[in-house]
């Protein structure tokens, strides 16, 4: 391995095991480097199927293996846990605190930042108690208990008007995540549910989905947004465009529809999936560092990724800003693969930093039960052909061959029959619902 100056081998820290982190470590694996990868949590998770999670198809284990199991072959990489809590950029260290308040501080030669982001409610922070969203592994296990504890409870409620809130979900936000869920909820209610409950039909399940655009997955485009529309409409999703959620507590949303009249749903369950937050950790770096950030957090960054004023420090991934990249996985994972080869070529051969190239590799969302819609350079496709091609792209980016091998079975079992294998939920989790 190459040394540093000091004497040393370099030191490369990665904070975040998200899609932008996990895939520097990854690329990392043979370069003349030690590299540190510190997380949270001790798993990566595949954001794109949380979902999956939350409606009872997957296992959690299934889109969020474990870190260290991920990276076991990597020699020159290892993971920590802990809660990154700050940057000491002239000392070139991270400061960490790891579980039991044991404060530590990682010393670095190149950083890599790769934070990710949360939700956003738009100044409406008090509206989280009610209606949480979904970007973790623990959001998704929250949401099947609040999923399923609703179906639960409403086996046992006598009142009428009581039991159609607890069948009422509300959806808020129109993206590929809102979509989706909504979706996948519909389908569970009128086909996975079937004949399990003797006090109502859950095909009276209402799934009522907002957004506050014209059309629901816009940057898809006019015609494919009109056959996800069509779809979800089949399903049973009632959709709401050009509505604006005004408020949000335990039994329900009050709406601003297009005319500007106020409508309250009852609904005893609303999911969050409008808008993004990144990091406060990229408020952190920014500060730390005198970049700036724009109106969702994310911090602008260089060409190459790198911070100005800092060519060893690199933010990647959904909480940077570079040319409005869209917050997709596909981004995180070019950025860190982008990153982690700069750090590689300057320890190797002290070669210059090159900007990014984003290769775009289009758009997609499953919209329902074998439907599914996809973007790409040009390309148009919808319903069956669309959800092959979505099937396929996600088992090529999943982690490992027993999870894509899982993942598959359990697909076939929700999809061509009506199995929902991962209900299982705890008393806690029902009394949420």
């Amino acid at each position: 391995m190459r040394v540093t100056e000091g004497g040393g081998v370099h030191r490369v820290v990665i904070v975040g095991a998200g899609f932008g982190g996990l895939f520097a470590a990854k690329f990392l694996r043979r370069a003349p480097v030690q590299a540190t990868l510190v997380d949270r949590t001790n798993h990566h998770v595949f954001q794109p199927l949380l979902y999956h999670v939350a409606t009872g198809i997957l296992s959690s284990g299934e889109i969020a293996p474990a870190t260290r199991d991920v990276l076991h072959r990597h020699a020159n990489v290892e993971v920590q846990l802990g809660e990154v809590t700050g940057f000491d950029l002239d000392a070139r260290q991270v400061m960490v605190t790891r579980p039991g308040g044991r404060e530590v501080k990682l010393p670095y030669d190149s950083l890599i930042v790769a934070a990710g982001v949360g939700g956003s409610y738009f100044g409406h922070d008090e509206f989280e108690q009610w209606a949480p969203g979904m970007k973790t592994l623990s959001d998704a296990l929250a949401q099947r208990g609040r999923i399923f504890g609703a179906f639960e409870l409403a086996e046992l409620e006598e009142d009428p008007e009581a039991r159609k809130a607890l069948l009422t979900f509300a959806v808020v936000g129109g993206g590929p995540t809102g979509v989706e869920i909504a979706g996948q909820i519909a389908e569970l209610s009128r086909r996975a549910l079937k004949g399990n409950f003797r006090n109502f039909d859950p095909k009276s399940v209402r799934v009522v989905l907002f957004d506050g655009g014209k059309e629901i997955l816009a940057n898809f485009g006019d015609k494919l947004s009109g056959k996800a529309t069509s779809e979800l409409e089949q399903t049973g999703v009632e959709i709401h465009t050009e509505s604006i959620v005004t408020s949000v507590d335990a039994d329900g949303v009050e709406v601003k529809g297009p005319d500007g009249e106020i409508t309250r749903y009852a609904a005893r369950t609303t999911i969050w999936a409008a808008g993004v937050q990144a990091s406060p950790l990229a408020k952190l770096l920014a500060e730390a560092s005198g970049a700036e950030t724009d109106r969702a957090g994310r911090i602008k960054v260089l060409p190459d990724c790198s911070l100005p004023g800092h060519p060893e420090i690199f933010a990647v991934g959904d909480m940077m800003n570079l040319n409005d990249l869209p917050g997709v996985a596909e981004v995180a994972m070019q950025t860190g693969i982008h990153a982690a080869r700069i750090i590689k070529k300057r320890v190797e051969s002290g070669a210059d930093s090159t900007p990014f190239k984003y290769r775009d590799l289009g758009s997609m969302a499953a919209v329902s039960r074998r439907r599914a819609i996809v973007s790409f350079h040009g390309l148009r496709v919808s319903g069956w052909l669309g959800w092959i091609m979505w099937m396929f792209v996600h088992l090529a980016f999943m982690t490992g061959f027993k999870n894509r091998f899982t993942a598959g079975l359990h697909w076939m079992m929700a999809f061509g029959g009506r199995g929902r294998p991962q209900r299982a939920i705890v008393g806690d989790e029902i009394g949420d619902a």
